[in-house]
């Protein structure tokens, strides 16, 4: 299915009620299953990744089905090497593309048992009683190549007999992920320490506290993108924190340089229009990648000169974003592709059409509500519209009540 989307002005205005971050809504849905009693939780996330981890999470099978959701996958590989039994984790045919020996290995050396049902290095899994987990010495992890691994590990840490040293090997990928896990742990009463490149979490009890989910700012991202397109602007999106556990605040600061201007009120933020800045933007993603669609395509759209890094991890996400960006931006005369310097990415050419384009989505949330924006600049169609149900359900609603067409 497709959806037709465009715009009668270019006028961004309107408040939107953004949905909790599923981020932190996963984590804390995985502590207090960890937790001997219950609690609250407030303003959580309501993205299908986030519904079927905490479906999954009060089951009592054998077969767990994570579907197409990364961190839901890889918290439970972790989480189901705690549990009595034997259970089989698998997801859809692309979660079966996605590695997820790293975190395997890991958990083996702890004494997991674990294996493949299928490919070796990726899913399906069968997991076995997690009695034995137990170590004495420090384990370590490429921290290269994903945070949720690592995330994943640092969650069960205080469950584990002896707790875990993890030691962090190599260049460290989205550390502002890592640093919210912990943030979030220590809300529930978890010490550790972390110095250099080694986390140290001894054996403890999670405390049941009841916990408020903030707002999304993934999520608000799109909306960056439309001011950064828009004539003119005056909108508001609520449930927004000036000081986040969140990575993807980052927005604020990079989109500055498309003359998207921030102010914090007490409900959230306040998005206007100033003039951009017209030098080359040069940023590393390497803390913040799920932003890196939403920058390219307004790169595209303004045509921003710039010079990306820090987007290996892209290769390994719902699809190879990298290709897919290129893919689509390709369809508007504009394309993503490899600077002369190493590991660099760049927008070529503005992005223009005359006939309506058509992009597909490839089961990936954030190309569908990347793209979305462009239609400010005339009329698009975007393909299996519906996943953007992964992180925001509401996201074409949304769009309707601050005067885009949707059909």
């Amino acid at each position: 299915m497709k959806k037709a989307i465009s715009k009668s002005d270019r006028a961004i205005k309107g408040r939107i009620r953004l949905a909790g971050s599923k981020s932190i809504s996963n984590r804390v849905l995985l502590i207090r299953a960890l937790c001997e009693k219950s609690f609250d939780i407030h303003h959580l996330a309501n993205a299908k990744d986030t519904e079927l981890l905490h479906e999954l999470l009060q089951g009592a099978g054998t077969i767990y089905d994570a579907g197409p959701a990364g961190t839901t996958y890889r918290f439970l590989t972790a989480y189901l090497s705690l549990q009595e039994g034997t259970q089989i984790l698998t997801g859809s045919e692309r979660m079966k593309q996605r590695p997820i020996g790293i975190l395997v290995d890991a958990l083996r050396h702890v004494g997991a048992e674990i294996e493949y049902l299928e490919k070796e290095g990726f899913p399906p899994l069968r997991i076995k009683s997690g009695n034995k987990i137990a170590i004495n010495k420090p384990l370590t992890i490429d921290a290269g190549v994903s945070s949720q691994y690592i995330s994943a590990l640092l969650l069960i840490a205080p469950s584990l007999p002896n707790g875990l040293t993890l030691d962090l090997d190599g260049d460290v990928v989205s550390v502002p992920y890592i640093q919210m896990t912990l943030n979030i742990m220590e809300y529930f009463g978890i010490e550790y320490t972390w110095d250099k490149n080694r986390i140290v979490i001894p054996s403890q009890v999670y405390k049941e506290r009841d916990f408020t989910v903030e707002a999304d700012w993934s999520a608000a991202s799109y909306y960056y993108e439309m001011v950064a397109l828009a004539s003119e602007a005056d909108l508001y999106l609520d449930g927004l924190q000036k000081e986040s556990l969140q990575g993807d605040a980052a927005i604020v600061q990079i989109m500055e340089h498309f003359g998207v201007k921030t102010t914090f009120t007490g409900t959230g933020i306040h998005l206007t229009k100033v003039a951009p800045n017209r030098n080359i933007l040069q940023y590393d993603f390497v803390n913040c990648p799920d932003l890196a669609q939403t920058v390219v395509v307004t790169c595209a759209a303004t045509d921003t000169k710039c010079k990306f890094t820090g987007l290996k991890t892209l290769r390994i996400k719902e699809t190879d974003r990298i290709a897919a960006l290129n893919a689509e931006l390709k369809k508007v005369g504009s394309s993503f592709e490899p600077c002369f310097e190493k590991d660099c990415f760049a927008v070529q050419y503005r992005a223009e059409w005359s006939d309506t384009p058509v992009f597909s989505t490839y089961e990936d949330h954030r190309m569908a509500m990347a793209f979305a924006p462009l239609a400010l600049l005339g009329r698009i169609e975007v393909e299996d519209w519906d996943v953007v149900g992964k992180s925001y359900p509401e996201f074409w609603n949304d769009l309707k009540k601050i005067g885009f067409h949707v059909a």
